[in-house]
């Protein structure tokens, strides 16, 4: 008998604020969006970063003959065959080296117009004017300054570059997009829990009278409390599965299917489907207990009960 009044109580307090409901469903089901994105957000970072860390390399680019009068580094001349034998030599006895992979002009010219073949610079480039290299694999990607102390300022080496800042510069501007979403959720989660404050005070008002009844023949604080807090959880509930749908429509259409990007970007390694339905539980324990919280605080403070 008392669980059907609370239930028939939750039934009618959702119907009787219908508008303000709706309001916190939308708001909920945004903010946990929000939030289970930026988890994901995280997540396909991490991974990116791990996938694409491992396959940075160091490069040694060695003087040519056009830097010899361009470049202070390499103001000795070009590189000889013995400084590139002995530079070879000397990372393949270093630690921190995996392998150690030679690119002659020729192999440099031909990467360069594979990949900027369209460039208006491309035509007036000749073999002789690109640099020969060595590209190091580290065993661990955080040892470049090991490989630039060795080798940078050597005679016959123009310099030592790391892609793996340029990496970091790509992965700071995702982590930059991912705080932004961040802080949008979180102000999403104030609006909403604003709105539960505010459903559950107008709800709590508009039954005042059955309320003071209550009260008046001995009903026990959590019975009267029970109707407004386990209305403010069903929102929150109907939300979150909401939010959890967005994620589930969202991976889908983006990565799958839809703008297929797991097709169009092959280079990126997306997260996948397990990552998703790890995050869904959290999100819908999290609309479930925010609501619920958010009106038992404030239901403590209004009815006084």
């Amino acid at each position: 008998m008392r669980a059907q009044f609370v239930l028939s109580e939750i039934g009618v307090g959702l119907r009787r604020n219908l508008t303000m409901t709706f309001a916190v469903v939308v708001s909920v089901a945004l903010s946990l969006a929000l939030f289970g994105g930026s988890l994901l957000m995280s997540d396909q970072v991490n991974t990116m970063k791990g996938y694409w860390y491992d396959k940075v390399n160091v490069s040694i680019f060695l003087c040519n003959k056009s830097d010899a009068t361009s470049d202070p580094n390499c103001a000795k001349g070009a590189v000889t065959d013995d400084q590139k034998g002995q530079i070879k030599a000397d990372l393949e006895k270093m630690s921190v080296v995996d392998t150690v992979t030679y690119e002659s002009q020729d192999e440099a010219y031909k990467h360069y117009k594979e990949q900027f073949g369209d460039s208006p610079l491309a035509s007036s480039l000749t073999p002789d004017q690109m640099q020969e290299s060595y590209r190091i694999k580290l065993k661990d990607p955080e040892k470049y300054q090991v490989i630039a102390t060795a080798f940078d300022g050597r005679d016959g080496v123009q310099s030592v570059q790391d892609q793996k800042g340029i990496l970091d510069n790509l992965f700071g501007l995702l982590n930059g997009m991912n705080w932004a979403a961040r802080a949008v959720m979180a102000l999403m989660l104030v609006v909403a829990l604003m709105l539960i404050v505010n459903t559950v005070r107008v709800s709590a008002f508009s039954r005042r009278r059955e309320t003071g009844i209550m009260r008046l023949v001995g009903a026990s604080g959590f019975y009267i409390q029970a109707p407004f807090i386990m209305e403010a959880a069903v929102a929150g509930l109907i939300g979150g599965t909401l939010a959890c749908g967005f994620l589930l429509v969202a991976r889908y259409f983006i990565i799958d299917h839809g703008l297929a990007l797991s097709e169009k970007l092959n280079l990126i390694n997306f997260i996948g489907w397990d990552a998703v339905l790890t995050k869904l539980p959290l999100i819908l324990a999290t609309s479930l207990l925010m609501p619920a919280l958010a009106a038992f605080f404030a239901l403590r403070k209004y009815l006084k009960v």
